[in-house]
């Protein structure tokens, strides 16, 4: 038996026999006695990892883009819960040594089935495919920290807008979730920092010490009321801090769950080349002693032997994309009597499942990778909560012209189409409110449209693309401040995103000029904007308190409080027999 800890005191260590079980919550896990042999040799460990769930109880209608060898993109469709635990349960029987851990984002920005109840079947997911340690991601603190902290203990305690317990007693996540750098008032971990878990015995054992945390810009990601009494340290620190604690305690192994991450290339689920992210500055300041990273956040899939910018030994970092499409096998070689890694390797599983009708055509099954079935036990639960949500996800809402993708790959920080149609719906739900212009950010788009072939659309379809329940906010900005906040999304800090306008304001920008200088122009109706002039524009709630780092919508004065986002949506889809597909190009990148 194994047996995992969590720390938030320093920690026994334990001896149990190799199979698996559930993490303990005492300080203390009981022993068994085993035979005390010679150690025969390195002790292998199989550490399964997921990360950015995010509710995706049934196949999220997506692909994993492989590059082939002719140069050519192979979509292979896949995820669910379902074919997500059957893949687990695969990579468990490769190891008898065996750990299934998490980097956070499993719950919120979900499929609506999932979202109606609190996210509470994403959890029972979770539970029944055997997650045992769980970085707390920016998405898990969207509902704040009492209901965060309600999905872990469990219980029916009411602390929004929806009921909980609606089809079953909720109690809670079997895993724990780990927070070594997200702090309460009082100077301690919203969760445990650290979790340790304990394979064989005597001369044969090995322990592995995981340390969990979110990135340090949880407070730009989230609505800032919601966060308000929490505080996000430094990434980079709280490992650094973690790593002698968890040797202190007997770990042989150091793993890291952090919903940090980066990116490369499209096309190659366990390739490296050309990696760059915002994790690399916190692995460039980690101390020695971190055996493997299990990243997320950017929703990408990679493999990497990551050498750190000071020096340190190589570490292995992987991330498994996002909505249970990949899931990583990581397997770990262990010398219990040096109590080090000798060796360590990792390889993403695509999670194929069943094909889909896309934008682009029918997203078919390929032979190139393995299929996997649904697990009986989970599709069976997962059904339970998707009869219960049926009505209102098939409800009708309206028709479009066409299908308008959500931007991927290289072009996801720019909304398309699609990104045009959501401001123009926001827009028109605010001109009451004396609305001259609308913006959607593209990271909060997170399905593409996809209509019937008569161009019907459902209310399921709307919520998949805007699943926050945000609601609108009217202010009033001046030019300059609109420009700014446009260049806050062109600059150097993060990602580039460039905010989808509604119909009528043009921006033109450059890229290769110096960042927060990179509008060229920007006009509204044919006028340019002017800087002392006023505007009033709309936003969700979570850009206008100032969300993915557009602080400028912070500043904005004479607030209008509106509908919910995806409600918008519907009216405007509703106003109209067929509602056009905007395709004129709202903002264009000048230069090379």
């Amino acid at each position: 038996m194994t047996s995992p800890k969590i720390r938030a005191l320093p920690l026994l260590t334990a001896s149990l026999l190799a199979a698996c079980a559930a993490p303990q919550t005492s300080h203390q896990t009981s022993s068994v006695p085993g035979p005390q042999a010679a150690a025969a040799g390195p002790i292998e460990v199989g550490i399964v990892a997921i990360n950015d769930f995010h509710g995706a109880l049934e196949p999220p209608g997506q692909s994993v883009n492989v590059k082939q060898a002719d140069g050519s993109i192979l979509p292979v469709p896949a995820g669910g819960g379902a074919w997500l635990a059957s893949a687990v349960d695969s990579i468990k029987a490769l190891h008898s040594n065996h750990v299934v851990v998490a980097a956070g984002d499993l719950t919120s920005a979900s499929q609506l089935a999932s979202s109606l109840y609190l996210d509470e079947p994403a959890v029972g997911v979770m539970n029944r495919l055997g997650l045992e340690f769980n970085a707390v991601g920016n998405h898990e603190f969207d509902r704040g920290p009492k209901e965060l902290q309600r999905l872990q203990s469990g219980g029916c305690e009411k602390n929004g807008r929806l009921d909980p317990c609606q089809l079953e007693q909720f109690k809670g996540a079997s895993y724990k979730y780990l927070s070594a750098s997200t702090f309460k008032a009082d100077g301690s971990t919203l969760f445990p920092a650290t979790g340790l878990k304990t394979f064989g015995t005597g001369a044969n054992k090995v322990t592995i010490g995981f340390v969990g945390l979110s990135l340090k810009s949880v407070p730009t990601l989230v609505a800032p009321e919601q966060v308000k009494d929490l505080t996000f340290g430094d990434e980079a620190e709280a490992i650094n801090k973690a790593i002698p604690l968890l040797r202190a305690e007997g770990a042989d192994a150091v793993v890291v769950l952090i919903h940090q991450g980066g990116k490369t290339p499209v096309g190659d689920p366990n390739g490296c080349d050309g990696f760059t992210g915002d994790i690399q500055p916190i692995l460039d300041k980690l101390n020695p002693g971190v055996d493997v990273v299990v990243s997320g956040h950017t929703h990408w899939s990679y493999v990497c032997n990551y050498k750190p910018a000071n020096g340190g030994a190589p570490i292995l970092l992987t991330s498994a994309g996002v909505y249970g499409e990949l899931v990583t096998d990581i397997t770990l070689k262990i010398d219990p009597a040096a109590h080090r890694v000798v060796s360590s390797a990792a390889h993403n599983v695509i999670v194929q499942s069943t094909p889909y009708k896309a934008s682009r055509g029918e997203i078919a099954n390929t032979d190139a990778f393995p299929r996997f079935a649904p697990r009986a036990d989970v599709a069976a639960y997962v059904k339970q909560y998707k009869d219960a949500s049926i009505s209102l996800v098939e409800r009708p809402v309206g028709k479009v012209s066409q299908a308008a993708s959500k931007s991927d790959g290289a072009e996801s920080g720019t909304g398309g189409t699609l990104g045009n149609l959501i401001a123009d719906s926001q827009l028109a739900a605010t001109r009451a409110a004396g609305a001259q212009i609308a913006f959607t950010n593209p990271f909060g788009i997170r399905a593409s449209l996809v209509p019937a072939a008569d161009g019907q659309v459902t209310f399921g379809q709307l919520y998949a693309i805007e699943p926050f329940g945000n609601e609108l906010v009217t202010m009033t900005l001046t030019g300059a401040q609109l420009r700014a906040v446009i260049e806050e999304g062109l600059d150097d800090e993060g990602p580039m995103q460039v905010l989808s306008p509604s119909a009528g304001l043009m921006l033109r920008y450059d890229p290769a000029r110096p960042s927060g200088k990179r509008i060229v122009s920007l006009a509204l109706n044919g006028k340019p904007v002017s800087a002392a002039a006023n505007y009033r524009v709309s936003m969700v709630n979570f850009l206008a308190e100032g969300g993915d780092g557009f602080t400028t919508f912070a500043k904005g004065t004479q607030r209008t409080r509106g509908m919910i986002d995806v409600m918008a949506f519907e009216d405007w889809l509703k106003a109209v027999p067929v509602r056009e597909i905007p395709q004129e190009s709202r903002t264009v990148k000048v230069g090379k």
